[in-house]
């Protein structure tokens, strides 16, 4: 039985993988910052690492915040049953939308066969409504937020590096602030997972007793110095021999590749847990014969487990979705796509700071049109806006529906 569900897991994570790693390395992509193979290979590489070292909390969030487990104490089968109709609910929808190049969020698919399943089998109340709630008004925010935050990071860029009648000169000296911001902003969202661990074993190998917020202050400052440092390095040494538009993106393409790959950490870490969540809970399940009600610890096999699934979905079918992110909405340029990235992951953690469930899906669509706007309306391709828009909108249903079919059928044939 477990082997089973674990294949239908890894069949999610790898769907997971093809599709939403799109939000990492779509842009850098379609920018040529990064080629497609190079692209896999760090993201393979970091969305795994994520999984395994950080995806624990998330994955145990999920698995009891959205139904109400207490609902299902006297029939943990029903749990059961229904967390594998989950598995194979958000596994069809991923595949589905990933054929058609579509990025749509895995956390609201997950969501919505977790509510469809526990609507059917434990009646209204065993839905979390105020969490859908918070994703609905996550779909309409988050991509107009991202947006206006993309559009006038790339104005300012624009304005006072790219349309300057000395660009270099400017890029040189905007690039401290420029590293300031990217390590600031994604600092955020990674230091403090570093840092904790960090900080405990000095305390109990050193006996250095430094608070998890110091020692990630002082990370980032050393980070900000090594990483001004290289660019002013590698702009001095080309700029001899590189014509100054092409060496400006080639510098502007550096900050883009270095944000995609905190944005590959972070997902790897965050949405790894919408494909083993329900494994989570089905494990449990078989070996206690009880309801998780607190939360679980997840087993380090079912982390590795999901990480792999991203990294094969990644590797074999998630070229689509990125050409859709990086090439179908505009033509991107570096210096456009780090504004993109950097958009998205501003918006993400400010929505975080809110407890505003989000889609970074969403979050990086709405920026790339931002982007889009400023250069100039007419080159948003409008037509690929409105399939994705199409498939946002129908996500939570559709997925609800399937989960609510796939428990159905399951205990018919059960029974």
């Amino acid at each position: 039985m477990i082997f089973l569900v674990a294949l239908l897991a890894f069949y999610v994570g790898w769907n997971l993988g093809a599709n939403d790693v799109a939000n990492s390395m779509g842009t850098s992509v379609g920018s040529k910052a990064i080629t497609l193979r190079q692209a896999l290979i760090v993201a393979g590489i970091l969305e795994f690492t994520g999984s395994v070292v950080f995806g624990g909390a998330v994955s145990a969030t999920l698995a009891t915040g959205v139904a109400n487990p207490n609902l299902f104490v006297d029939s943990p089968h029903l749990l059961l049953t229904g967390m594998v109709a989950v598995l194979i609910a958000v596994g069809v929808w991923m595949q589905i939308a990933t054929s058609f190049g579509l990025p749509v969020s895995s956390s609201h698919a997950a969501v919505g066969a977790i509510a469809g399943f526990s609507w059917l089998a434990a009646g209204v109340k065993a839905v979390d409504w105020s969490s859908l709630g918070f994703i609905t008004l996550g779909w309409i925010i988050t991509p107009l937020v991202s947006s206006a935050i993309a559009a006038l990071f790339y104005s300012a860029i624009k304005s006072w590096i790219l349309d300057h009648p000395y660009p270099l000169g400017q890029l040189q000296e905007w690039i401290p602030w420029l590293s300031a911001i990217l390590l600031g902003v994604f600092g955020i969202v990674v230091l403090p997972s570093l840092t904790q661990p960090a900080s405990a074993w000095m305390g109990d190998n050193w006996g250095i007793n430094i608070s998890d917020r110091n020692l990630s202050i002082v990370s980032g400052a050393i980070a900000t110095f090594a990483l001004t440092w290289f660019s002013w390095r590698q702009l001095a040494l080309s700029a001899e021999t590189t014509p100054q538009p092409l060496l400006l993106e080639q510098q502007m393409g550096r900050f883009q590749v270095l944000s995609a790959c905190f944005v590959a950490f972070a997902h790897g870490s965050n949405d790894v847990g919408n494909a083993i969540a329900p494994l989570a809970t089905i494990v449990y399940i078989l070996n206690t014969g009880a309801v998780p009600l607190q939360g679980l610890s997840i087993p380090l096999w079912i982390l590795g487990l999901g990480g792999i699934g991203i990294v094969g979905g990644l590797a074999v079918w998630g070229s689509k979705v990125i050409a859709t992110i990086g090439e179908n909405i505009i033509v991107l340029q570096p210096s456009s796509g780090f504004c993109a990235e950097l958009a998205t992951a501003t918006t993400v953690l400010l929505a975080s700071r809110l407890g505003l469930p989000v889609s970074t899906s969403h979050a990086l669509v709405g920026a790339v049109v931002g982007i889009g706007l400023v250069q100039d309306w007419h080159s948003v391709r409008f037509s690929t806006l409105q399939s994705i828009g199409l498939a946002w909108l129908i996500t939570l249903p559709v997925s609800a529906i399937l989960g609510a079919g796939g428990f159905f059928l399951l205990r018919q044939l059960i029974n």
